[in-house]
């Protein structure tokens, strides 16, 4: 895989938005935060644009961030928010000069559309907090985004789960939203996971949903020859009137239980204020046990 550089002081961050909409105003702590780094920031067109939900239309959010996946002067793209959109622009960007010379592509939820795609080029993502979040995010969550982009090494130590797996894994780590990684099953931007450690998230679904999915990704072989898996947050999640029985983690374990390899539940990633940053395709190393889980990112 291939990484993009890090950054160093004075390196521009553009904040472009490939989904919903969103204002200045809503980014200004973002803002204050990378001049605080010592970064530069350039603001896409499409930040404060507005196409009924949408930061534009699909156009204009299109040639956004194309302009700054080609803009030389830019090292680092960081979605603003997410929502929905990004699959709806992903076609018709080009990848080329992106490939010759890669930058650091940010954010999470509905940005699984772009981690996917660029794991499948062979390089590097960074899975981490947005623009939307900044004001209300944990300082270990915005440290773990600085140390990423300026190269130094992540290590994550999680309080023990009574669903937790024990075990040992090492290898690349991939996937994110786990409603987005559904809706890219059969496509070329589909994640691959056999040698791999996968990372799943997910928001305001209906329990019997994650059930869905996660027997879908089973059946499609997704879980064959996994190394690791990695749940973070199931945040806010709905059911019925008559109730499903099991919580989104038991249905996680439940589909997962009959696997050789290491689960680890409740690692502080997905739509919650302490979001820790996880490089997508860099290889990683996964130990659970009965004191805690441990999530060592390598340089």
């Amino acid at each position: 895989m291939i990484s993009p550089k890090y950054l160093i002081k004075s390196d521009t961050v553009a904040i472009v938005s490939t989904a919903r909409k969103i204002s200045l105003e809503e980014i200004k702590p973002a803002i204050e935060l990378l001049e605080s780094w010592k970064l530069n920031v350039k603001i896409g067109k499409t930040v404060g644009l507005e196409e009924n939900q949408f930061a534009g239309t699909d156009e204009l959010r299109r040639k956004d961030f194309q302009d700054m996946l080609d803009d030389g002067e830019v090292h680092a793209i960081w979605c603003a928010r997410g929502g929905y959109g990004t699959l709806r622009i992903l076609d018709a960007l080009d990848f080329t000069n992106f490939k010759k010379n890669p930058k650091w592509i940010i954010g999470y939820s509905d940005v699984t559309v772009l981690h996917s795609h660029i794991h499948n080029l062979g390089i590097e993502s960074l899975h981490a907090t947005m623009p939307i979040n900044v004001s209300k995010n944990s300082s270990e969550a915005l440290n773990s985004l600085k140390d990423t982009l300026f190269g130094n090494r992540l290590e994550y130590l999680i309080k023990p789960d009574k669903l937790n797996k024990f075990g040992k894994a090492n290898g690349r780590l991939v996937g994110g939203n786990l409603s987005i990684l559904y809706s890219l099953l059969g496509s070329e931007t589909t994640i691959k996971t056999k040698g791999r450690i996968l990372f799943i998230e997910d928001l305001d679904e209906y329990l019997y949903h994650i059930d869905r999915m996660m027997q879908n990704l089973k059946r499609n072989g997704y879980f064959e020859g996994l190394k690791g898996l990695i749940v973070g947050s199931m945040s806010d999640m709905n059911d019925n009137v008559i109730p499903f029985g099991k919580t989104a983690k038991a249905i996680v374990f439940d589909v997962c239980k009959d696997y050789d390899f290491p689960i680890c539940f409740e690692f502080p990633a997905g739509h919650v204020d302490d979001n820790r940053a996880l490089i997508f395709g860099r290889n990683i190393q996964l130990e659970v046990d009965s004191r805690q889980s441990k999530v060592n990112i390598s340089k």
